[in-house]
């Protein structure tokens, strides 16, 4: 909405209106508040959710510390929904078709991990929202940014049309090259690759043109669904000790929002020689908000607690990242790039698995942890939840650095 103020006053020629052209100034204001915002009104929403005795209900899974962590306020990711919100509707171009994908699924997660901290908390069901009604959820939300994405015709890349280099060229020398026009495409980037690019109609190899066309989309689409849960419920599972969940995503958002700066800069785009995505520069905004309001809540979420995200953030944070991928199509790194989501579901997944095949194998299931998610194995180990959190942060730090460097590494 500022945007649009000032945008009108520097009509008028009025004195520092300009700077709210840029959108690296808008995008620094957004982290300012956002953090303004989860830092000195997340205290009040704390406040106001203890007051209504919207507390955490534990279940005893023998953890040390874990039962004075009961009445501890949930619902917290109320505060980075927020914090996140309201930078955004005030510094960011609400007619970006990138802006509206993001604000959409904000709303739509947070509504679906509203509705099942809301029936944990004031029903008194500890197994909160059935799982078949999130997961339709998260298909959903996968459908209307499949299709936004596809269909709109704003959304586009363009490529680089290479300039002739002489052979006596050195390899570090840079040359300039043009783009050409935009163009819609299903192509997205391949990490470690020549080349660095994948179209997901690639997969319909035996069809014709207008076959891979067609169904390209389809294609498309079921993998944004994919991706959005997967990711989705990965954050959810990291979600079990005090920081984790938010630290994590903070340092995987710091490596997003380079990656949409390059991307949304034709100079940078230029040098690394990647896709060129106009409009997307305007990402950085929510970017920014989004970034703030995480480093906002982990002071309230760092050991011992006085807040959790419960369902509303974890499944919110989860979702807006995979979006945030897709966009700027760098959904392929996020094995990567979300390695601590990746482990998380992993340990859930091989435990599970493991227990069911050895019950049928052997009349008793037998586990591969001592508990699952991982983050669970390490604390009936011993090991502290301070020390898990911060050992993960280190690890998701070297796993983003490897996600950027893959920029160059072809």
């Amino acid at each position: 909405m500022l945007y649009y103020l000032f945008d009108y006053l520097h009509t008028l020629n009025f004195p520092g209106a300009r700077i709210f052209q840029y959108t690296s100034f808008r995008a620094g204001m957004a982290i300012l508040m956002a953090m303004f915002i989860s830092l000195f009104y997340g205290k009040r929403i704390i406040a106001y959710l203890r007051k209504e005795q919207m507390g955490e209900i534990v279940r005893d899974l023998g953890l040390k510390g874990q039962i004075e962590k009961a009445g501890t306020p949930t619902m917290g990711g109320l505060i980075i929904i927020v914090a996140t919100l309201v930078p955004v509707l005030l510094f960011a171009r609400l007619d970006n078709i990138y802006i509206i994908i993001l604000l959409v699924s904000t709303l739509w997660l947070g509504v679906i991990g509203f509705l099942d901290d809301y029936i944990k908390v004031f029903k008194k069901n500890k197994e909160g929202l059935k799982g078949k009604f999130k997961v339709l959820g998260q298909v959903g939300l996968g459908v209307v940014v499949g299709v936004m994405l596809y269909a709109s015709p704003s959304v586009t890349v363009k490529h680089q049309i290479e300039p002739q280099q002489s052979s006596t060229s050195s390899v570090n020398e840079y040359h300039p090259v043009k783009f050409g026009e935009e163009e819609k495409t299903l192509e997205t980037t391949m990490p470690f690759v020549k080349g660095n690019e994948f179209n997901y109609a690639d997969f319909l190899f035996w069809m014709d043109e207008d076959g891979k066309h067609f169904w390209g989309a389809a294609v498309f689409i079921l993998a944004v669904i994919f991706i959005i849960t997967a990711v989705s419920n990965g954050a959810n599972l990291t979600d079990g000790i005090d920081g984790l969940a938010a630290g994590s995503s903070a340092v995987i958002m710091g490596a997003i929002s380079l990656f949409v700066f390059v991307s949304g800069n034709i100079i940078f785009a230029d040098y690394l020689n990647i896709m060129f995505i106009p409009r997307s520069e305007e990402i950085l905004i929510f970017c920014g908000a989004f970034l703030g309001g995480l480093i906002g809540f982990l002071w309230y979420n760092t050991y011992p607690a006085q807040v959790f995200m419960g369902d509303t953030g974890s499944l919110t944070i989860g979702g807006l990242i995979a979006v945030l991928a897709i966009i700027v199509r760098k959904e392929l790194l996020l094995p990567i790039l979300c390695g601590i989501f990746f482990a998380e579901s992993l340990s859930v997944m091989l435990q599970v698995s493991y227990f069911k095949y050895t019950k049928s194998k052997y009349g008793e299931g037998r586990r591969i942890f001592l508990m699952s998610p991982v983050h669970h194995h390490f604390q009936k180990l011993g090991y502290h939840e301070s020390k898990i959190v911060v050992r993960a942060i280190i690890i998701g730090i070297i796993l983003a650095v490897i996600s950027v460097i893959t920029l160059k590494i072809r």
